[in-house]
């Protein structure tokens, strides 16, 4: 258990909890902390957690007879819960750096609660059954363990890296200090106090965006949109590399207009030349009434995303598609294929025919 960061104590309360006199109220209302880490802005009585289940405030002790003041500690500020070696391609960002290995790791913990929870048995625990697993690691050890790896990258990933923010802000320091890029994926429910800390730490970003209302954000996430908007525009202002994730579930985020609306606000208020990869639902966690994405929905949305003038949408979980290949936005020719996450990649970010330049990070890398 480590100090948190981004927090703030509460003054005391104008009323105490229902039944608490003397000091017992006094304490209650003093130990009160604000967590500013995300856009949930937790305010967390004393003992208890936030919305995540990772971040715990225990007050300051005190002499007898004095009231507590509430202190803020990170519970997987030192600890992972899992470590891999994955092709950047996995994140997914198809622009950034392809071909290349990223050293991935990520804790326990997410400030969402997605009913389609692809990782819930990393994400859940700590906020469902107060469990916190992982094992103890240093910024350090895990840039060492990254390079040794052969990585080109550090990704903080697979939970939500929210959550993990001093260790991803000190991992991404020492990483960067040794000539390794960071990335970051993510749900982009962060403050702009956390984004601010970041810009200046983390290279590439994909971000959900996991449909284009506000009720599905509340009902099915536990949220809402407005940040999640806020965040892809200061990630674009900031000059990450962005790629976008959309999870296709049938009947809650698929229609034709709300597809449109989200490949606009891509095109318009990101950029055209942002990837927006739409990945295919497979029922999982509390989401199991409704069947895998049928191949002609994600289709229907590629087509949507071309029409809306974004040049580069790509189609997830569906392995062998010809929409998981790059082409030229200039000319349409093959300029990367793809199957699975492997890419066959070309030498120039060029493209062959018409001489066009891809864009993205690192297309001209030695490897290529």
């Amino acid at each position: 258990m480590l100090d948190a960061r981004l927090w703030k104590p509460l003054p005391t309360a104008t009323g105490s909890p229902a039944g608490a006199t003397g000091s017992a109220a006094a304490e209650a209302d003093g130990a009160r902390v604000q967590c500013r880490l995300c856009s949930h802005y937790c305010v967390i009585p004393a003992g208890e957690t936030g919305r995540c289940g990772v971040r715990v405030n225990r007050p300051d002790a005190h002499e007898p007879g004095e009231t507590g003041t509430g202190r803020l500690f990170t519970l997987v500020g030192d600890n992972v819960a899992a470590v891999n070696l994955d092709p950047v391609e996995k994140k997914p960002l198809f622009h950034f750096m392809p071909g290349t290995l990223t050293y991935s790791f990520g804790t326990m913990g997410c400030n969402l609660s997605c009913s389609f929870c692809q990782n819930w048995s990393l994400s859940r625990p700590p906020s469902e059954q107060g469990i916190v697993r992982g094992q103890r690691t240093t910024p350090a050890k895990l840039v060492a363990e990254a390079k040794a790896s052969g990585a080109a990258s550090v990704s903080f990933t697979y939970s939500e890296p929210t959550i993990f923010f001093e260790l991803m802000s000190d991992t991404a320091d020492a990483a960067r200090a040794a000539g390794l890029a960071t990335i970051m994926v993510s749900n982009g429910f962060q403050s702009p106090e956390c984004l601010a800390e970041l810009e200046h730490r983390i290279d590439a970003a994909n971000i959900d965006l996991k449909a284009f209302t506000e009720r599905f954000y509340a009902e099915q996430c536990g949220a809402r949109l407005k940040p999640v908007l806020h965040t892809l525009r200061t990630i674009a202002r900031m000059g990450w590399w962005l790629e976008v994730t959309t999870l296709l579930i049938p009947g809650l985020n698929d229609g034709p207009d709300e597809l449109r609306d989200m490949a606009r606000f891509i095109h318009d208020e990101l950029g055209p030349d942002v990837p927006w990869h739409l990945s295919r639902f497979h029922p999982s966690y509390r989401l199991t009434d409704r069947p895998p994405t049928p191949p002609a929905t994600l289709e229907r949305a590629w087509d949507i995303g071309r029409g809306e003038g974004l040049r580069f949408v790509y189609l997830g979980n569906m392995p062998g598609h010809p929409a998981e290949s790059t082409h030229c936005p200039a000319c349409g020719a093959l300029f990367a294929r793809r199957e699975g996450f492997h890419t066959h990649l070309p030498t120039t970010s060029r493209c062959a025919r018409c001489g066009a330049t891809m864009p993205g990070v690192g297309w001209d890398t030695p490897e290529n």
